[in-house]
C-alpha cells in the first residue's frame, strides 16, 4: 500500500479513535475505579480483532465493490455520529459508563470490553464504511492484506489511546469534574465534524 494512503487513513482513523464514546467511557471507568486499565483495554481491542477477522474474510470486499451499499452505510454512519454528537452537546456532564459497576475479575472486565467494542456502532462505520475507501482491489497488495494492515493500525491506535485515557482519568477526571465536562463537549463537536466530513466526502 502507498504511504500516502496509509497516512490519509491514519489521519481519519485517529480522529475517530480520539472521539470519546462507549470505548472511552469504559477505559475511563477502569481508571476512575483505581483498577489496572490493561484488562479493560485488552477486552476492547479483542472486540476489534473480531471485526478485523470478518473484514479480512471478505465482507469489506463486498462493500467496496458496491457503491450503493457503501453510500448507504456512510450516510447512516455519518448520520449516527451527528445525532450522537448533538446528544453529547446537550448533556455534556454525562459520563454514565464511568458509574457502572465493573466485574470483579480480569476475565469479566475483558469480556465486558469485548461486548462494548463488538457492539459499538462506530466500529461498523469504521470497518464497513471507512476501510473500503482506502482499499484498492487493483493494487499490488491482496485485498485481505490491505484490510489486515488497516485493522492492525486501527487496533494499535486504539490500544495506545485507550491506555492513555484510562491512566489520565485516574489523575485528572477523578479530581476535576470540570475536565470531564470539557471532554464530553469536545467529543460532541468532534462527532458532528466527522459525520459532516464523511457525508461531504461520500456525496460530493
Amino acid at each position: 500500500m502507498e504511504m500516502t494512503t496509509l497516512a490519509a487513513f491514519l489521519a481519519v482513523d485517529l480522529l475517530l479513535v480520539f472521539t470519546p464514546g462507549a470505548d472511552w467511557a469504559y477505559a475511563i471507568s477502569a481508571g476512575l475505579r483505581d483498577r489496572s486499565v490493561v484488562p479493560a483495554v485488552a477486552g476492547l481491542i479483542a472486540g476489534y480483532v473480531g471485526y478485523t477477522l470478518l473484514a479480512v474474510a471478505g465482507l469489506v470486499v463486498i462493500v467496496a465493490n458496491s457503491a450503493t451499499v457503501l453510500t448507504a452505510l456512510t450516510v447512516a454512519g455519518a448520520g449516527y455520529l451527528v445525532w450522537l454528537g448533538c446528544g453529547v452537546l446537550r448533556r455534556p456532564a454525562t459520563l454514565t459508563a464511568s458509574e457502572e459497576t465493573m466485574g470483579s475479575s480480569r476475565t469479566q472486565i475483558m469480556l465486558k470490553g469485548m461486548g462494548i467494542s463488538g457492539l459499538n456502532p462506530k466500529a461498523l462505520l469504521l470497518y464497513f464504511s471507512l476501510f473500503p475507501q482506502f482499499i484498492n482491489p487493483a493494487g499490488g497488495w491482496p485485498v485481505a492484506a490491505q484490510t489486515g494492515l488497516l485493522g492492525t493500525l486501527h487496533m494499535t491506535a486504539c490500544a495506545l489511546v485507550y491506555l492513555a485515557v484510562g491512566v489520565l482519568a485516574r489523575t485528572v477526571l477523578k479530581t476535576r469534574p470540570s475536565a470531564a465536562r470539557a471532554v464530553t463537549r469536545v467529543s460532541g463537536a468532534m462527532m458532528i465534524a466527522i459525520g459532516v466530513f464523511l457525508l461531504a466526502e461520500r456525496l460530493a
